[in-house]
């Protein structure tokens, strides 16, 4: 925060239940940042919401219901009131509903508010995306430097699997994981037989289909720089 502090920018913090007290509250306050926090669960805020928390009339939905509320509370720790919103959510098959509380201090609405703490599990998908595919927390040198530099060109193998994964493939495969491109694409046995003309690569069955691994390379020759025309 200390980097951030005295730079002309819009500052925002997102967390969990685990920073749900009012220590961190007032100094996010303090700094100027704008936050969405977790909050556990109680009877106080259930009461607040319990004409959601009602089944709706009718026959069970085949698709979601979801509901949403903001209000002003201010728990016993508290030195103010904040703003809480709040979700409910009725799924299908599901006796009772899901419900989740976050205490912030934007002033957007509800939905976006709910939007933006969700986006906290998508940055979390992120990172164990590249701890299962890339291994980047695997650092086993003695210096703290040796492992710096491993970190990084973890972090660069991630980011080119996901530009090749954002730019180089096609729809049929564009939701690839980096562990799919690792194991389907990238770590495949192959053999190269050479001809006076041409070379075959002799792919491994597990690999892509020839016309699959055709369209990627394409896309991969379309991203190269051409020459200017003269």
């Amino acid at each position: 925060m200390a980097r951030y502090r005295e730079r002309d920018l819009r500052r925002y913090f997102r967390a969990d239940a685990a920073f749900a007290n009012p220590e961190v509250y007032e100094f996010l306050e303090a700094e100027g940042y704008k936050y969405t926090i977790r909050l556990p669960v109680n009877r106080i805020l259930q009461e607040r919401i319990g004409y959601l928390l009602k089944r709706p009339v009718g026959r069970p939905p085949i698709t979601i219901r979801r509901y949403y509320a903001s209000f002003r509370y201010q728990a016993q720790s508290w030195a103010m009131p904040r703003r809480v919103v709040a979700k409910v959510e009725w799924h299908p098959g599901e006796l009772y509903p899901r419900v989740g509380f976050i205490v912030t201090n934007l002033s957007r609405p509800v939905e976006w508010v709910v939007a933006f703490y969700n986006k906290r599990g998508t940055c979390e998908q992120w990172i164990k995306e590249g701890k299962n595919a890339i291994k980047w927390t695997r650092l086993s040198c003695c210096s703290f430097a040796a492992n710096a530099v491993r970190l990084q060109l973890r972090v660069l193998a991630y980011n080119l699997a996901n530009f090749m994964r954002t730019l180089a493939l096609p729809e049929a495969v564009a939701q690839w994981s980096p562990t799919s491109l690792r194991e389907k694409l990238i770590k495949i046995g192959a053999k190269v037989v050479r001809h006076a003309r041409y070379a075959v690569f002799q792919m491994a069955e597990v690999a892509v289909p020839k016309e699959l691994f055709e369209k990627i390379l394409r896309l991969i020759d379309g991203l190269r720089r051409r020459p200017a025309p003269t």
